[in-house]
């Protein structure tokens, strides 16, 4: 089943009955009936049926009851701050009941394990970066071509970020000296945004299989609570970089993310995603990786199963 995915940029009281969300709007008017529910001042929504809540505005009022029903529902909150940039992400403790088993599977995985399925990863990545280019661009690409059937266990010789240099130096070759970054120029900021938003949905998958999102099998921060998921979401990134490069010509002047823009980033979990010949939303698509992860960790597969963009 598809999740919503539900965005909240207008003040908004936000309670809980009968296991039903009920959403009061305290300034109607301003709704965008983009966001995910109708135009009226309030509003139920069963709580089984949403993936992630966005919190995009200072006077949004949670009670504890919501909090709770979400977080038994594995629903990912993800809150923004004053730059309206999403900031932080709340997770259930356990969305498994083999929770203990699959831990234990994951934390005694083998490091040669590990970096070969860091190698199948960045392979991945690099081939759907590529297709952006060749759909988007119409970039040379043979050269990344190359490069992903290069990579070597635990990418020993980072062609990730050799690739990347490339990739970013192709995208905008109207602007002069842009770069990708947190802090770089527009529009990064709809980058930021994509990546926040498939972030969550991966860090939501990951605890929905019963893995730990912290435990990475490759990126390694004492600082970070989301070493794996932002592992798995690699071959996943060109989704959002394809899907940024589509809305661009749409608001030609734009400088800042504006609440349409934010709607379309909101359109990431049902867009189409092909794994193994077969065409899905992403919401689904990323629960699939997550448990052939999960099989891969276990002993059961030895491949992850990512996503792979048509080079058309």
């Amino acid at each position: 089943m598809i999740k919503r995915t539900l965005c909240f940029n207008n003040p908004a009281m936000l309670s809980l009955n009968n296991g039903q969300l009920v959403v009061k709007l305290l300034d109607p008017s301003a709704y965008n009936a983009k966001m995910g529910i109708k135009h009226e001042p309030t509003t139920t929504i069963p709580i089984e049926d949403i993936g992630i809540l966005l919190l995009d505005h200072p006077q949004i009022t949670l009670t504890h009851g919501v909090m709770n029903a979400m977080l038994e529902n594995n629903v990912a909150i993800i809150t923004c701050n004053n730059r309206h940039l999403p900031t932080g992400l709340t997770l259930p403790l356990d969305g498994n009941t083999l929770q203990s088993e699959r831990f234990r599977d994951q934390i005694n995985a083998s490091l040669p394990l590990k970096k070969q399925l860091w190698q199948q990863t960045v392979a991945q990545k690099i081939r759907n970066q590529a297709a952006v280019l060749k759909q988007m661009c119409n970039t040379e690409v043979g050269n990344m071509l190359a490069w992903s059937q290069k990579v070597k266990s635990g990418d020993a010789d980072n062609l990730e970020g050799r690739a990347a240099a490339y990739y970013w130096s192709c995208m905008f070759p109207n602007l002069p000296g842009w770069t990708r970054g947190q802090e770089g120029d527009w529009p990064n900021a709809l980058f930021n945004y994509g990546y926040a938003i498939l972030r969550a949905m991966v860090a939501r998958a990951l605890v929905s299989s019963g893995l730990l999102p912290t435990l990475g099998i490759h990126h390694h921060n004492r600082y970070n609570a989301y070493c794996l998921a932002d592992d798995i979401m690699e071959p996943y990134r060109p989704y959002v970089d394809q899907l940024v490069l589509q809305m661009l010509p749409r608001y030609p002047n734009a400088q800042e993310i504006s609440k349409e823009m934010k709607a379309d980033l909101l359109q990431l979990p049902v867009a189409d995603v092909v794994i193994g010949g077969q065409r899905s939303p992403m919401m689904v698509a990323i629960s699939q990786t997550t448990a052939s992860l999960y099989k891969c960790f276990s002993g059961e597969m030895r491949k992850i199963a990512y996503p792979e963009i048509d080079m058309l």
